[in-house]
């Protein structure tokens, strides 16, 4: 998969694209990442990208010429995706995230400031996403989010493919409970049916763990559960 990042601010990246997981789907080419400058298609002395919103209002809106030259430049086919972050856009969840994991590329437009100009939207942007309700500096955290998500599921990324797969939301299923060793820590103990090697009861215990604490804390997730099923 090949990811293309459009931000004022590429230093935020760089630790992120060398540790951990992502370094491992970037060193063994899972992903291939592109970070480019938007600043660099500022074309004035000053390298503006930014200037006030036509009508007044608080904050400074970003320029549609830099960002709609950048998208050009690294845009190499006519369908390819090009994801805004914005409060305005759908919600981020796993349907979304096994959507797109199947992409060969992706661009991915990182906002900055007040907002960006409506114009570059409506002429360049394919999708618009939000990772939930509240409001960041930025859309380069966002973009982090999506690459997370995405690249974990790209083969040879993870050395247990079944753990992803088994992660929350995958069936619009919360997680159920973790335990590794010791056996009891501060008077708590492990539940016995895990320490019983039966397999099929370990499922069934973590199945219906997971089912009540969905129930419990996102009644909304539970019901694509309930529905997903009926459809089975």
């Amino acid at each position: 998969m090949k990811i293309d990042i459009l931000t004022l601010f590429p230093a935020l990246f760089s630790n992120f694209l060398t540790e951990s997981m992502i370094g491992i789907a970037v060193n063994n080419g899972a992903i291939d990442v592109k970070i480019t400058n938007i600043r660099d298609f500022a074309h004035d002395k000053h390298k503006t990208t930014d200037d006030y919103p036509y009508g007044g209002g608080a904050g400074m809106i970003m320029k549609p010429e830099p960002i709609f030259e950048a998208v050009q430049a690294v845009k190499t086919a006519k369908n390819t995706p090009v994801i805004y972050f914005t409060p305005q856009g759908r919600l981020l969840d796993q349907d979304l995230v096994n959507e797109y994991c199947k992409s060969e590329k992706i661009i991915l437009l990182c906002g900055h400031y007040k907002e960006i100009d409506q114009r570059v939207r409506e002429l360049v942007v394919t999708d618009e996403i939000s990772i939930g309700d509240y409001v960041l500096s930025g859309g380069e955290i966002p973009a982090m989010v999506f690459i997370d998500a995405v690249a974990r599921l790209q083969e040879g990324v993870l050395s247990d493919i079944d753990s992803a797969m088994s992660d929350s939301h995958q069936k619009y299923l919360l997680g159920c409970p973790h335990y590794t060793r010791p056996p009891e820590f501060k008077g708590l103990t492990v539940p016995e049916v895990l320490l019983s090697g039966n397999h099929a009861r370990i499922a069934e215990w973590r199945l219906e763990r997971a089912r009540e604490i969905t129930q419990k804390i996102r009644p909304d997730l539970y019901k694509k559960f309930i529905e997903n099923e009926k459809k089975k």
